[in-house]
């Protein structure tokens, strides 16, 4: 709903928008460290050193919680009847192992713990958006904080850092169990196979090129598509969300809905991302197989 500047005015519909959609931000301008505020929302955009530190608080925190509740459970543990939490917990790690187990072939010991970790980390950030739009804002103005955004997936930034992360370990992977001969020959020797004989060896150069560009460019999307797939999701989720809260005492008919609704969609992009990491990781190996 509307809000009171502190200059006496109401916000319009463009400026709860607005507001809502801007993060808290720290960066380096002439050599010192500002932060973006009500009189100067737009200090930081386009530096290069901006930070976004709710996006960065918010992931830390909830990374928090989900290593203090397996933390909990893995110290509980117990063989006879488990608690709620305990099984919760055993549930989701038997999903994520049989997930694993069906898409990756290999015998690393990082790709199931990296798994569950995206799962649980992505969805509790995620759930963050079914938390009333205004509530966390405006208690944050309340104590001096001009802006707040709490979902950290609604951030291109995080978003693009868990998948670059994911990129470089498919690069790591794909390097040692392939070498770099072996890496190249996946940019250069498909999807169309150069003449090694005859007169087709003239051609051989245009069809290695052919294959670099192609390849090149679906190998460096990868994490793009990644990034930008939970994000827009995430971003479109939230825009409804302030959508909806300006109906003001009218928008309760509606967020319910919505928010049932949005729990499928917060669950199915944790997965989504989840999944499409173990298959990167799994076509990182040398099966022998192009991929």
């Amino acid at each position: 709903m509307a809000e009171e500047h502190s200059g006496g005015h109401a916000e319009t519909a463009g400026e709860y928008i607005q507001h809502h959609l801007t993060n808290l931000q720290v960066c380096r301008v002439d050599q010192h460290w500002v932060w973006n505020s009500a009189a100067e929302p737009g200090v930081c955009k386009g530096n290069f050193w901006t930070v976004n530190v709710d996006s960065m608080a918010w992931s830390v925190v909830l990374g928090l919680v989900f290593c203090y509740l397996f933390r909990k459970v893995a110290k509980s543990f117990t063989t006879g009847r488990p608690g709620k939490l305990q099984a919760g917990a055993e549930w989701i790690l038997n999903f994520v192992d049989g997930s694993v187990r069906s898409m990756y072939q290999g015998d690393n010991k990082l790709i199931a713990p990296l798994a569950l970790t995206i799962l649980a980390w992505v969805f509790l950030m995620n759930l963050m958006d079914l938390v009333p739009v205004d509530w966390l804002p405006l208690a944050a103005g309340a104590a001096g904080v001009p802006f707040l955004k709490v979902v950290p997936t609604t951030d291109v930034n995080v978003t693009f850092g868990m998948s670059l992360t994911v990129f470089l370990l498919t690069i790591f992977y794909s390097l040692k169990s392939k070498g770099v001969i072996g890496f190249g020959k996946e940019f250069t020797f498909h999807p169309i196979a150069p003449p090694t004989k005859g007169i087709g060896l003239i051609g051989a150069p245009l069809v290695i090129a052919f294959n670099l560009v192609l390849e090149l460019v679906s190998f460096v999307s990868k994490p793009l598509a990644l990034s930008l797939r939970l994000f827009g999701n995430m971003y479109a989720g939230e825009l409804i969300f302030i959508l909806i809260g300006l109906l003001g005492i009218w928008q309760l008919p509606l967020h319910l809905p919505w928010a049932i609704f949005h729990i499928l969609v917060i669950g199915l992009q944790a997965y989504v991302f989840m999944m499409l990491t173990i298959v990167y990781l799994s076509q990182a190996l040398d099966t022998g197989e192009a991929h």
